[in-house]
């Protein structure tokens, strides 16, 4: 049944990637990025993460997700585009696959401890402790690499933003 849940949720990751990609407006994009996190979250939840599960959510899926919006609405690319839907299945592919996953994860929850593991995991997989070493110790560099590039991404675009309305 697991291995079922699988398949399903990375079905749903997949086609949240692939509509992202796809589509032409910037918030839409961003939406079905947000579907694409949740379903990774479902995929640490399936891996018996639960640490990695809840930062994916509140770091991936809540601050990223604004943090995006925010800067697509500061940039204002969502009124430099088609005001029209171009592709009508967007809608309704996003609400079936947040409504799938939606299910998936209280299916998951409620089952709790009576799913038989796939391989046998040692306890403190994926504990904030190892994962802590692991960040700050072997992969610091990139830790650190990734921090700079972040903020360089968000000065830039405020330097962006101020340049643009000083011309106007």
């Amino acid at each position: 049944m697991e291995l079922i849940l699988f398949f399903i949720t990375a079905a749903i990751a997949v086609a949240g990637a692939v509509a992202m990609l796809l589509s032409p407006n910037a918030i839409h994009s961003a939406l079905f990025l947000l579907l694409n996190f949740v379903a990774i979250s479902v995929l640490y939840l399936l891996l018996r993460a639960p640490f990695l599960f809840a930062v994916q959510l509140i770091v991936y899926a809540g601050a990223i997700i604004v943090l995006f919006i925010f800067v697509v609405m500061l940039l204002g690319a969502e009124h430099a585009e088609d005001e029209r839907e171009r592709i009508a299945w967007q809608r309704p592919l996003g609400l079936t696959l947040a409504a799938m996953l939606l299910g998936l994860m209280g299916y998951i929850v409620l089952r709790g401890d009576q799913m038989a593991p796939v391989t046998a995991l040692n306890e403190q997989f994926a504990s904030p402790e190892r994962i802590a070493a692991a960040l700050f110790t072997t992969y610091l560099l990139p830790f650190e690499i990734t921090a700079f590039l972040l903020l360089a991404a968000v000065v830039g675009v405020v330097v962006l933003h101020l340049s643009g309305a000083k011309r106007t």
